[in-house]
């Protein structure tokens, strides 16, 4: 079962610190199936106990996943391992399509917004005792959410959108929950779920989000939270319609007691209406975050959400970074206060492009998709084949394996670095990489 490895320890951490141990240095691999709990406690003359909280530790480290009767076994990707590993490293020469940033030159400059948080901050410094979240980000958070039709609810501010979305599954699940999440997905919610001991159902979308079936199938199989993503999906371009999200809907008011966790993370640089599924459950978070319209260093995000759930984030925070610096608050007051960006011209920007190579794709006779945001999927009957010979043409993609759990292979491509002389050569690139990789895999 384990080769020549032996398990050692006489208390649950030991126990527990030398699996993750043998894990880290490679002795221990990735699916390797560990002892049954009698078995190792009789190895280790400890009480079954023990070993059952040893193993119940590094469950909900992510470092191992148990199948009842069928045993724990290490998880394919510990939550030690970021899916960020899985990338192509990019050899001189070779254009770098994979990194999913924004366009630089789409971001405004952010000299005269620091500039003037701190005039600000000499006239009022933000000391101890301070409200957290400033007044005036949070009246202009919640005037914007009042237009896009999301329910009321108060305003907290985070360090980003995957902090809020942390936050907003620990104020109400526990380790070995289950969250329904899209299938393809967000690769750092892949790997953030196992490093908080809860597991992740996949659910298969099409460009408008989410299926409603297959929602209903996860909620239904016991998932205890939802996390959809309403405009931009990374890495498929979803965004919910305003049909999709009203079939939604009605599936999750007959399941009241599902956490729906609707990320908003392209707002500021969308012109499609948002749907949000945000206030037909009890508890509901709706996060936005700046990153992708104003910059990635922008660490902030906004979320609005039933008041208990918002109030365990906020205390939770206070309890740990006590607020996020309110120089950065002041500077994005300033960039919303002054329009730095135009939401429909930086939208047209990408979609110029994002459309260019999806129509490029279609004329070759390759599916991709992209209705929205920075990013094209493209499906691919080997995903390694592809990556490697879109490499050897010059070309850098992101593997599909970052955003996967069970869906098919795939490679992303983030449309940011083009220029309108990119889309045919990358177009025949992808087409020439999908039929040879096809060729490897069925020839």
């Amino acid at each position: 079962m384990l080769g020549e490895y032996r398990i050692t320890g006489r208390r649950a951490t030991d126990i527990a610190a030398d699996v993750e141990r043998a894990i880290d240095q490679g002795v221990l691999m990735p699916g390797a199936a560990l002892p049954p709990l009698r078995e190792l406690a009789e190895e280790l003359s400890v009480n079954p106990n023990t070993v059952a909280a040893a193993y119940r530790l590094l469950r909900d480290r992510g470092v191992i996943e148990t199948a009842g009767r069928r045993g724990s076994r290490v998880r394919q990707r510990p939550a030690t391992t970021s899916r960020d590993a899985v990338r192509v490293d990019v050899p001189p020469g070779v254009r770098d399509v994979s990194e999913g940033n924004p366009d630089p030159a789409l971001l405004p400059a952010l000299d005269q917004a620091f500039a003037a948080a701190l005039e600000r901050h000499a006239a009022d410094p933000a000391l101890y005792g301070r409200p957290p979240a400033d007044p005036e980000l949070v009246a202009l958070a919640r005037s914007a959410f009042d237009a896009d039709g999301v329910p009321a609810g108060p305003v907290a501010v985070t360090s980003g959108s995957l902090d809020a979305i942390e936050r907003a599954l620990t104020a109400h699940l526990r380790p070995g929950d289950a969250v329904a999440v899209e299938d393809p997905g967000w690769g750092s919610v892949f790997d953030m779920l196992p490093a908080l001991g809860l597991r992740p159902v996949g659910v298969a979308a099409d460009d408008d989000g989410p299926l409603p079936g297959e929602v209903d199938r996860a909620l239904r199989q016991g998932a205890r939270a939802l996390l959809v993503t309403d405009r931009g999906q990374n890495p498929t371009g979803a965004a919910i319609g305003a049909d999709r999200a009203a079939a939604l809907r009605e599936v999750l008011a007959g399941h009241p007691g599902t956490l729906v966790i609707d990320d908003d993370h392209l707002h500021g640089l969308s012109d499609l209406p948002v749907h949000p599924l945000s206030g037909v459950t009890t508890h509901w978070v709706l996060v936005r975050s700046v990153a992708k319209a104003y910059g990635p260093d922008l660490r902030l995000g906004v979320l609005t959400g039933d008041p208990v759930t918002v109030g365990r984030i906020a205390g939770r925070h206070r309890l740990g970074p006590g607020w996020v610096s309110h120089l950065l608050q002041r500077a994005v007051v300033h960039l919303w206060r002054t329009g730095a960006v135009d939401p429909a011209a930086v939208a047209a920007a990408y979609a110029v492009r994002r459309d260019g190579l999806l129509a490029a794709l279609a004329d070759r006779g390759v599916a991709a998709t992209g209705r929205s945001g920075m990013n094209v999927w493209i499906p691919v009957p080997d995903e390694t084949a592809a990556v490697t010979r879109l490499l050897a043409a010059g070309w850098a993609v992101a593997p599909g394996a970052r955003f996967r759990l069970s869906s098919g292979p795939g490679v992303r491509v983030t449309v940011s670095p083009l220029t309108p002389a990119d889309v045919e050569p990358l177009s025949a690139a992808i087409a020439a990489a999908v039929r040879t990789a096809g060729a490897g895999r069925y020839g």
